[in-house]
């Protein structure tokens, strides 16, 4: 997979949707704005806490909406924008693997250089457990 075959971070294709038709609008319920907000976050942080605190929601209220009825494109963004981040999240673990990890070296609080580690123990556990939720990315019950 090459660099151009996704867009950068601050570029993110944030999936499209219809947001879930509410019966009534709350000024601090899950808003069509909230709900943008809510899905360009997590597509942009691979996160669901992170979205919902962005959109000023919470957790429980953020799967709940998805469960609603007519919620089926709002569910259908966040699969995408939750896959994509996290297989943005393995490419950068990957990489770090194959291609080695800068540290940056201090002497007595003076920057001095920088090491590039392949050895990164912690980047290749990333790599694993980010493989590893990719299929197991179904939201709970």
């Amino acid at each position: 997979m090459h660099d151009s075959d996704h867009p950068p971070f601050g570029e993110l294709a944030i999936p499209e949707f219809i947001p879930v038709p509410l019966r009534r609008s709350r000024r601090d319920g899950w808003t069509p704005e909230r709900q943008n907000s809510f899905i360009a976050t997590l597509a942009n942080t691979g996160c669901v806490a992170a979205a919902a605190r962005s959109a000023g929601m919470g957790v429980t209220s953020a799967y709940a909406l998805r469960r609603r009825p007519g919620a089926c494109a709002f569910a259908t963004a966040w699969d995408i924008a939750l896959r994509d981040a996290r297989h943005r999240a393995l490419e950068v673990a990957m990489r770090t693997v194959f291609s080695g990890a800068l540290s940056p070296r201090t002497y007595r609080g003076n920057f001095t250089g920088t090491l590039i580690r392949k050895d990164d123990i912690h980047a290749t556990l990333a790599a694993l457990r980010a493989a590893t939720s990719l299929s197991s990315a179904d939201p709970p019950k």
